[in-house]
């Protein structure tokens, strides 16, 4: 893919880039194992300092990389300016805690394993590469950056090849927060040059938020080089109603647990599993919701959501629609490619799917849902947990019983209770099965890439 920043509300290529030269990748890779050197020696408050630091950067210039998301990547200027802040929020989250996700541990009472002292810590590794994806090109970007700097390591970030400008901001946001040169960088490369990174040993671990496809690459790369990798690698989350639940407030959430990021987003809920005692209710609200909510030029306040961020994505959208409809599904709002520039895609409820449908298994990574029609929570939970991913659900019931069945039950990083799906600092985010393995944000994700360390002193 040419890595350019391309505007989806028009098509037209606005500026191109040159891929980076086997040199350039070469000082970029020496630039930050030096870096590396530099930063594992610098304590948490030093860190910290520069962290909060990049932090009041982004915020001071939260529009303008407003304004330059919603060019890249289409996504509605409020919407960009919401990932920007939230980006220097996680910033800051780090910048607070990283000391205390990683303060040395004594796990058990030294004599009990014959030492006078022992402890538990946490080192830094050195240099992780992030291939990261375009639907959130700052937030997905801080939070891996945000953690690996704070612990001490430095980063190299391969962003997709349609954000290179946010790429490149990202690359110079904490250099001029203070941290040291070479701390964390952006290669311009293409997707078929990032296995080959993975050969050089300065280069310790790797994560990957993408395709099942690219993370399956990039993690046989790593596994040849005995190095760890944390993968993302998107869902088919489930939006569960059960009889108990106000679908009023689920039928409106549904709405928006569907266009947000005008259905490009990993945690998006895209299929609907509705009891069949408020199934009519819910659909009638829900359809007229979809209906309703109209994509639009993404720097208008009457948008719901944007365009899609490129043509081919259209495309693979409206191939699973086409693919649905051709073996009997029926489309109750949208499904059809609207006239004129740009690449937009309408809200879209689909029912009566069936397995021969390839939607019925695949991510379709735009605001298409599926509904369907379920007799039991047994039912539901049998079908939510009938895909090959498992990242995160929404279900809505009032009933404790059923609570505690939906948590315990559901195959998937994460189950939202009468809310929508959602990404916190604070909060472990990650999946099972297809959608990958390891975990962001929280302890669990600064703890990632870390050398758990033991030191026993006789």
């Amino acid at each position: 893919m040419t890595i350019a920043t391309i505007d989806p509300t028009t098509g037209t290529t606005l500026k191109t880039f040159e891929p980076f030269t086997a040199e350039q990748v070469e000082e970029k890779i020496h630039a930050a194992d030096a870096a590396f050197r530099e930063l594992q020696r610098t304590t948490f408050a030093e860190r910290a300092e520069w962290m909060r630091k990049a932090a009041e950067i982004l915020e001071s210039e939260a529009d303008d990389v407003a304004r330059l998301i919603t060019t890249e990547m289409g996504k509605t200027f409020s919407t960009a300016k919401y990932e920007a802040l939230k980006s220097a929020t996680g910033m800051r989250f780090y910048a607070d805690n990283a000391e205390r996700y990683l303060t040395p541990e004594t796990p058990v009472e030294p004599s009990a394993v014959n030492a006078s002292a022992l402890s538990v810590r946490f080192d830094p590794i050195g240099v992780v590469l992030a291939v990261m994806p375009w639907n959130y090109p700052l937030w997905q970007a801080v939070r891996f950056a945000a953690p690996a700097l704070m612990a001490g390591n430095t980063g190299l970030l391969k962003h997709a090849s349609n954000v290179p400008q946010c790429a490149l901001y990202l690359g110079d946001l904490f250099e001029r927060g203070g941290f040291p040169r070479g701390a964390f960088q952006t290669l311009l490369v293409e997707g078929k040059d990032v296995a080959p990174l993975l050969d050089d040993r300065r280069i310790r671990a790797a994560t990957l938020t993408g395709s099942v496809a690219a993370g399956a690459s990039l993690a046989a790369a790593a596994g040849k080089n005995v190095k760890k990798t944390v993968l993302e690698l998107g869902g088919t989350d489930v939006f569960v109603v059960l009889p108990s639940a106000d679908v009023d407030k689920a039928a409106q959430a549904a709405v928006g647990a569907r266009v947000q990021n005008s259905g490009q987003s990993c945690i998006a809920a895209k299929r609907y599993y509705v009891h069949e005692d408020v199934y009519d209710a819910f659909a009638e609200k829900f359809v007229a919701g979809m209906a309703a909510a109209k994509a639009g030029n993404p720097l208008s306040d009457d948008s719901a959501f944007g365009p899609l961020a490129t043509e081919r994505g259209r495309q693979d959208v409206q191939e699973l629609v086409e693919d649905a409809v051709s073996k009997g599904a029926t489309v109750l709002v949208g499904g059809e490619v609207p006239e004129g520039e740009g690449w937009f895609y309408p809200a879209t409820v689909l029912s009566d799917v069936n397995p021969d449908m390839r939607i019925y298994r695949e991510e379709c990574f735009g605001p298409v849902a599926c509904l369907y029609r379920v007799g039991s929570i047994d039912d539901a939970i049998e079908r939510s947990n009938d895909s090959d991913f498992g990242l995160s659900s929404s279900v809505w019931t009032t009933d404790e019983e059923e609570i505690a069945r939906l948590g315990r039950e559901i195959e998937a990083g994460g189950v939202f209770v009468n809310g929508v799906t959602a990404s916190f600092p604070a909060v472990p985010f990650g999946g099972v099965k297809d959608s990958g393995y390891g975990r962001e944000l929280s302890a669990f994700g600064i703890r990632e890439f870390v050398n758990v360390k033991t030191v026993w002193q006789a």
